[in-house]
């Protein structure tokens, strides 16, 4: 059995940012360079470095990052490796100086696995915030056994995407006294007077998974998992839209990777550490009603335009107008990245200690909230970074293998929820049973 590891000691650099002149990436070196200079590396260090295709681009992230953070010496200090996914050489060449890399560079499908093969095949874990579950799970199928041998660890979904979900049901069963059979979590976006929007390189990820559903169900059939048991009572699915009675709001299923990656941790924690899985089901709240006759449209243009290769074109092309502004080529401004935050109420049930989920109705609830910044290029670099640190620092209290791993499954047994809490993504508990 390899041990653990991968990433030789000795190499030059610990993390590598990989994708760093792209819209998230930028954001991914400033938080890393803010932890960088932060208490825990105040005596060690954090050897770390930018990799792309242009150098002057990732010069200039290294500046701006520099001017807003008021570290002027990130400019001198910071090496850029020129890296392109197009070329395995390149990808070879800086993967063989790093102990883990970053991976920003999105969509994910498209140029998201010469970067693991790399990784793999140089003994170099890697890090991804995808929200693609066809990527996610064909990473697994192709590179798990790779990457046991090699004893080198590849975690994808490590953003918002799906770190506040994944990590959020562990820290609800921990918090509860008994068995955790079953979570409905609820996903509310908050925004100041200018609103918010998302780049359309998320757009871009959806509207290529829509239109592979096929190419997903036949990566399953391949993958061949048998069904995980259910403990306690069978959850209950809500319709399409509804109103929630917890939120006092309409809400409608959450379309992200959340409920793929949850399910996907709560298998490896069942199959290899025989802990009971969770049912999970995960909503987004819409508003009101007008908020919901406006979605019904949005999602009607969208369906109807992804079927085809033109009008996928249309929506890649035009993504303010088909969106009704909600994700553009530009990105958010820096004010409403400023004010947006966003809220993940989790509901869970389960039995008491003491009665078999086997029998009868649950009979505990508990209800816990993750709360944190602007999602995408807030909370996604914060997760990030955090996860990265935790490979770092905690490796002995990782699986004993190397693989494809989601968070959950990666840092179930480490300090990543605590680190999180002190970063700005808080994990509490809102009511637990009384004792």
């Amino acid at each position: 059995m390899a041990t653990r590891g991968g990433g030789a000691a000795g190499r030059t650099y610990e993390l590598m940012v990989l994708g760093a002149s792209g819209f998230t990436g930028q954001f991914v070196v400033q938080e890393l360079a803010r932890v960088a200079a932060g208490d825990e590396f105040r005596s060690s260090g954090l050897r770390w470095a930018v990799a792309g295709r242009n150098r002057s681009k990732l010069e200039d992230v290294l500046r701006r990052a520099a001017e807003a953070l008021g570290m002027p010496q990130l400019k001198s200090e910071i090496d850029i490796i020129i890296c392109d996914v197009g070329d395995p050489s390149s990808l070879d060449a800086m993967c063989k100086q790093t102990t883990a890399v970053l991976s920003c560079v999105g969509p994910y499908r498209f140029y998201g696995e010469p970067v693991v093969k790399a990784c793999v095949e140089n003994g170099t874990h890697c890090i991804d915030i995808s929200g693609e579950p066809k990527y996610l799970e064909g990473m697994y199928f192709k590179y798990n056994s790779q990457a046991a041998d090699k004893g080198v660890y590849i975690i994808g979904s490590c953003g918002f995407d799906s770190v506040p979900a994944d990590l959020g049901v562990l820290f609800t069963r921990d918090n509860l006294k008994g068995t955790l059979t079953a979570i409905e979590s609820f996903l509310s976006f908050h925004s100041g007077p200018e609103g918010t929007c998302i780049h359309d390189g998320t757009w871009q990820s959806a509207i290529y998974g829509f239109s592979d559903q096929d190419g997903l169900r036949k990566l399953r059939k391949q993958i061949g998992h048998k069904p995980l048991p259910i403990i306690g009572a069978k959850q209950k699915r809500r319709g399409t839209v509804f109103y929630s009675d917890e939120l006092k709001q309409y809400s409608i299923p959450f379309l992200g990777s959340d409920v793929s990656v949850v399910k996907r941790t709560q298998r490896y924690l069942y199959e290899n550490l025989e802990e009971a899985p969770v049912q999970y089901s995960a909503y987004t709240t819409v508003g009101g009603i007008a908020s919901v006759v406006k979605l019904i449209f949005a999602g009607l243009l969208f369906l109807l335009f992804a079927k085809f290769s033109f009008g996928r074109s249309l929506l890649i092309k035009y993504p303010k107008f088909f969106s009704f502004g909600y994700f553009t080529k530009e990105g958010p401004t820096q004010k409403q990245m400023n004010d947006s935050s966003f809220t993940m109420m989790m509901f869970g049930e389960g039995y008491s200690e003491g009665q078999d989920p086997q029998q009868g109705k649950p009979n505990v609830k508990i209800c816990t909230q993750v709360k944190g910044p602007e999602a995408g290029y807030v909370a996604t670099p914060i997760a990030m970074v955090q996860v990265a640190v935790t490979l770092l620092k905690e490796r002995s209290s990782l699986p004993q293998r190397g693989g494809v791993y989601t968070p959950g499954g990666a840092f179930s047994k480490t300090k990543l929820i605590e680190r999180l809490n002190q970063n700005g993504i808080q994990f509490t508990v809102i009511t637990r049973p009384e004792a």
